[in-house]
């Protein structure tokens, strides 16, 4: 349900459920509070919060300058969000050095990789849970110690021909009412850096929709969001859940788990910003045309 100056609006049903599919079990939300709680990891190379969902980690760190995140033998493709214009970092993979401005997203290959921070500043690191020495940090590991029971087991995307290289780009673009955020993606990412709101958002243009099995993960990067959550009711009284309003400020993270009916307020009078997250990345987004903005470099699956 969307209201119809929303570009979501517009969607087609590009993936329908499994014939039967029936949800008789729910999930909950995972709510992760980076400000105000102790980082998983306190080192030469700055804080750093990691938690996840079912088929994401995240590792939200306050870098040093010279600090160095650095992966060895890293069995996908991860990505990086840079949201701060005037952070910088130099990333090193089997092809070389490069340099990569602030306000952009990455995705890194496989393999040896380091993240050098060449300021200090804000970095966003996503990983699928095949990291697992990322999803055995994570803060609330414990609460994905077993299959979620709505969410399918995670599947890359092609890979690109010629193999997976460093690739980056800006979140520097024009606006496009016609588009719905800035939305680019790769072989296990999807990243929607949404448009940021100045001041709370309308309360009549509010957008409660579902996903039948894939989960989102809201990364709120600057203001404060209250996220809001209904599951639907079944035969099965037992299985209901109370509805939930999770207030936060920022940086956070809200694990939307499907089939909830969700919808997300900005409430502060400043700039908010949030960060759209899906793994594998969603096929009713990329079918849009115009919409993934690097669609040219990725393939999607055949099916």
């Amino acid at each position: 349900m969307y209201d119809q100056s929303d570009p979501r609006a517009s969607l087609a049903q590009a993936a329908k459920p499994k014939t039967g599919h029936v949800h008789n079990s729910y999930f909950g939300s995972q709510l992760s509070l980076y400000y105000g709680t102790e980082p998983q990891v306190s080192d030469e190379n700055g804080r750093t919060w990691i938690s996840r969902g079912q088929n994401f980690v995240i590792a939200y760190a306050d870098g040093k300058q010279g600090g160095t995140f650095a992966r060895s033998a890293q069995p996908d493709e991860y990505a990086l969000i840079i949201p701060d214009r005037e952070t910088s970092v130099e990333i090193t993979t089997a092809d070389g050095t490069t340099t990569v401005p602030g306000y952009s997203v990455a995705f890194i290959p496989p393999g040896e990789s380091s993240i050098r921070m060449l300021t200090a500043g804000s970095i966003v690191r996503l990983f699928t849970p095949k990291s697992k020495d990322m999803a055995d940090a994570a803060s609330n590991a414990d609460a994905f110690s077993g299959p979620h029971p709505n969410v399918p087991p995670f599947e890359a995307w092609p890979v690109p021909p010629g193999g997976l290289k460093l690739k980056w780009y800006t979140l520097d673009v024009p606006e496009d009412p016609s588009r719905f955020g800035r939305i680019y993606r790769c072989t296990t990412f999807m990243v929607n850096y949404l448009t940021p709101r100045v001041g709370p958002r309308e309360r009549d243009k509010v957008s409660p929709h579902h996903h039948d099995d894939f989960e989102q993960c809201s990364l709120a990067l600057t203001g404060t969001f209250t996220h809001h959550l209904r599951w639907p009711w079944t035969t099965d009284m037992n299985v209901w859940r109370e509805d939930e309003h999770l207030y936060c400020e920022s940086p956070s993270v809200c694990v939307i788990p499907p089939p909830s009916i969700h919808t997300t307020t900005a409430e502060s009078a400043g700039v908010n910003q949030l960060v759209d997250i899906f793994a594998p990345p969603r096929m009713d987004f990329s079918l849009k045309p115009g919409w993934v903005l690097n669609e040219d470099d990725y393939p999607m699956p055949k099916a």
